[in-house]
């Protein structure tokens, strides 16, 4: 595990944006964790969120030239990337885009850089891979190249087929999908810590039920 995914996971549990308990998925599973990003709502908090996406995404070693957003919870996501990304060293432009096209102004349906070059896609998980394609599809409709996804948090349970959601995402697009952290982390992350037993024995029986293997 990452040092960064290891901090990463701490700091989801010290915001409750990572949750145990029951929870039902949009698969209809019953899940005994849950990751809600937009619980990291306020300022520090978004500002630390960028900073371990732009530290995933170089360790990911992708080659990109700017980044995406897609509406509405891909659009904080990007603009803190982009300023984490920055500070390190790394300053890309970002564009995000409108749910409506805007029909006055400069109009369009983006707001924030030309779509060019190599766009790498930001969003909180991937589940049914809805927002990717949407999000492929605008950047290849600008004469752009989708070159990649970063994601907080990768389940790696199956999608709609024996592959996880992740890995269908992959083989469809023909594109990487990076993750600050994977369930392989957490169940790491949770073997270290004191009063969770209980919650490591839950996730453990969940991924054997739902869970596939990277290789």
């Amino acid at each position: 595990m990452q040092e960064f995914s290891r901090e990463f996971i701490e700091f989801a549990l010290e915001k409750d944006v990572l949750r145990f308990g029951e929870f039902k998925t949009k698969a209809g599973r019953l899940s005994p964790y849950f990751f809600n990003a937009g619980l990291f709502n306020d300022g520090e908090s978004l500002g630390k969120l960028g900073q371990f996406y732009a530290k995933a995404i170089l360790s990911s070693k992708i080659g990109f030239d700017m980044l995406f957003g897609p509406a509405y919870k891909g659009i904080p996501l990007a603009a803190s990337s982009a300023m984490a990304l920055a500070s390190m060293g790394s300053n890309r432009p970002f564009c995000f885009n409108r749910k409506e096209a805007k029909d006055h102004g400069e109009g369009g349906t983006t707001v924030g850089a030309p779509l060019s070059g190599r766009v790498l896609i930001i969003d909180d998980v991937i589940s049914a891979g809805t927002s990717v394609r949407e999000s492929v599809e605008i950047i290849k409709s600008a004469g752009a190249t989708p070159c990649g996804v970063a994601i907080a948090l990768d389940r790696m349970e199956r999608g709609k087929t024996e592959k996880s959601a992740v890995e269908e995402v992959e083989s469809a697009h023909g594109i990487p999908v990076v993750a600050i952290a994977n369930l392989d982390d957490l169940l790491a992350f949770l073997e270290t810590r004191e009063g969770m037993s209980e919650n490591l024995a839950q996730v453990r029986q969940y991924r054997n039920q739902y869970g596939v293997s990277h290789a």
